[in-house]
């Protein structure tokens, strides 16, 4: 099969499409064809050379893909072949084929193409154990993401009005802005030009939000606790901005806040499990319904994926980047 090879750590230009052995398919696990591959800031990162793949896991890029079953670990009851599907993976959705754990399989939500079902399962995870799972988010608060026209941000908008939350974002540009305000936020902030401590605490009276959901990190980090109300949650799950950073313990005594962090590819086998079984239980309804949509900003064929994480480096994307083996447009 044919998979994306990271010939030395460096730049988008080290991606090469090759020629490789074939995956071998353990009892617990489905192989599935691979229709589209979505592509995530951890993509890059691994890609440099910073950010090695879990033990036992595929040193090809990719952690979340659709397609459709075409072999059935031993032990595999719920799926069978011909099953279209997508799948939260450690590694290996580069790729021609993949094999995954059977627990981190979902099915198609309907209305969805098969192609475009690989832009949900890791910010579908990300966001759903993150926000709600652990921060517990729930209807009638207010809640704060980070980069509103990510794949992450244009998802956890949706997400978040669907259960009833009202929703402040930043993003660096007005028509970043836009789409996030046509997704149902709330409150949009230009972070380069506004100063969002002072924004959010005009719009809730002085309060603050109840929960921040931040991929900045340490340079944020003073502003995310002066921008929490009483009881604020704040959940890091990247450190674009730095990972290290002074703070004074008083400011969250005082206001009784919350830090969490958390990354989703280095949990457990069984964590990915129950997260990827809420998901389907919580967030597929939404998509169902029409009120969760998967925002996709331009598809790549496999061997132009040099030229893709080029594009989600230069930060001037909308939702979600997509891989296509076999380009269809």
């Amino acid at each position: 099969m044919k998979a994306i090879v990271i010939t030395s750590p460096g730049g988008p230009e080290v991606l090469q499409l090759q020629e490789v052995d074939e995956p071998e398919l353990k009892d617990d696990e489905v192989l599935i064809k691979v229709e589209a591959s979505g592509l995530n800031q951890a993509d890059t990162v691994q890609r440099s050379g910073a950010y090695p793949p879990p033990k036992g896991a595929s040193h090809y890029l990719g952690v979340e893909c659709s397609g459709t079953i075409e072999a059935l670990g031993k032990s595999v009851s719920r799926w069978k072949i011909g099953d279209q599907v997508c799948a939260l993976l450690s590694g290996g959705g580069y790729a021609e084929k993949v094999p995954v754990l059977a627990g981190q399989v979902l099915p198609i939500p309907p209305g969805v193409s098969v192609k475009d079902a690989a832009s949900l399962p890791e910010i579908a995870c990300t966001v759903w154990s993150t926000v709600f799972m652990m921060s517990q988010l729930s209807a009638g608060e207010t809640f704060l993401v980070h980069g509103g026209s990510s794949g992450i941000g244009t998802f956890a908008i949706q997400i978040a009005k669907y259960h009833g939350a009202r929703v402040f974002v930043t993003a660096g540009s007005d028509e970043k802005l836009a789409v996030c305000k046509d997704l149902g936020a709330d409150v949009c902030i230009n972070y380069k030009t506004e100063d969002f401590v002072k924004r959010v605490k005009e719009e809730t009276g002085g309060k603050g939000v109840d929960v921040i959901l931040d991929h900045i990190g340490a340079s944020y980090l003073k502003q995310n606790i002066e921008s929490l109300n009483f009881d604020g949650r704040l959940f890091i799950i990247g450190t674009m901005g730095g990972s290290v950073t002074e703070i004074d313990l008083r400011a969250l005594l005082s206001k009784r806040l919350t830090v969490q962090s958390a990354g989703l590819r280095h949990r457990s086998p069984e964590n990915k499990a129950v997260i990827v079984s809420e998901v389907e239980k919580n967030v597929w309804p939404a998509i169902v319904a029409g009120r969760v949509k998967p925002v996709i900003y331009k598809y790549f064929p496999l061997s132009d994926a040099a030229e893709a994480h080029q594009l989600m480096e230069n930060s001037g994307h909308i939702g979600k980047i997509l891989l296509v083996p076999q380009f269809s447009g």
